[in-house]
């Protein structure tokens, strides 16, 4: 008796060894779970996996970089991750992604210019960067900057048939653009009407009416936030 009594006790012992490496292997990706689901209730399933992959690999690159700063390649997967994190997310906080994505892109062109990975997804960031601007002046001028960077990638690499289409849909961006402002005019009258009875509306408001752009248009499967200016 006092055996099997030993024998199950070191049994307790070692299945209480194991259960704390379980959970630490499972404590990560779990983190990461409820980091996502986090004010993600929007998302479907597979774009809640996507946005965990991404997070995963902007951290990667993060610490690729840390070790080693003029890391290109790392750069240009922590502001290409950003980007994919972007379109996953909404508000103030995509507006954030698309901006750290365009100073880690523009960091790794300064130390190696040519580097069409690093045009091209500066030339995505721009492009999201124009949809953000309810002027057509201010997105025109996002818009011109996107093509100089298609430009330049299909000048590095010539046969690289992702750049060409990327330069040609680029071209259609204004239109594009124009048609969302006008959707987006009529969405905020018609809600401007159905709330007529508040005293205000406020900008938070019609961030929510505006909501998320898919950009099939353009062709490179750009997901971006048209923002409405304020109600004069």
């Amino acid at each position: 008796g006092e055996r099997e009594k030993t024998v199950s006790d070191s049994d307790s012992e070692r299945q209480r060894e194991v259960r704390p490496s379980r959970a630490q292997a499972k404590s990560k990706e779990e983190q990461n779970r409820r980091m996502a689901s986090d004010g993600m209730q929007h998302l479907a399933p597979e774009e809640l996996e996507r946005l965990i992959f991404f997070e995963a690999a902007k951290e990667q690159a993060k610490a690729e970089v840390k070790k080693n700063p003029k890391d290109v390649q790392a750069l240009v997967r922590w502001g290409g991750a950003l980007l994919e994190l972007a379109h996953l997310k909404q508000g103030h906080e995509s507006i954030v992604c698309i901006e750290e994505a365009v100073e880690r892109i523009e960091q790794a062109l300064k130390i190696d210019p040519r580097k069409h990975e690093a045009l091209w997804c500066l030339g995505n960031a721009y492009t999201s960067q124009g949809f953000l601007h309810a002027s057509v002046e201010k997105a025109q001028d996002f818009f011109d900057r996107a093509s100089d960077c298609f430009r330049k990638a299909c000048k590095e690499d010539p046969n690289n048939e992702v750049y060409k289409k990327a330069l040609e849909m680029n071209s259609k961006a204004p239109q594009l653009h124009a048609q969302i402002q006008k959707q987006l005019q009529q969405q905020q009258e018609a809600s401007m009407q159905e709330q007529a009875k508040l005293q205000s509306a406020s900008s938070d408001f019609l961030y929510d009416v505006a909501g998320w752009a898919i950009l099939v248009g353009l062709g490179v499967g750009l997901v971006v936030l048209s923002s409405l200016q304020k109600p004069k």
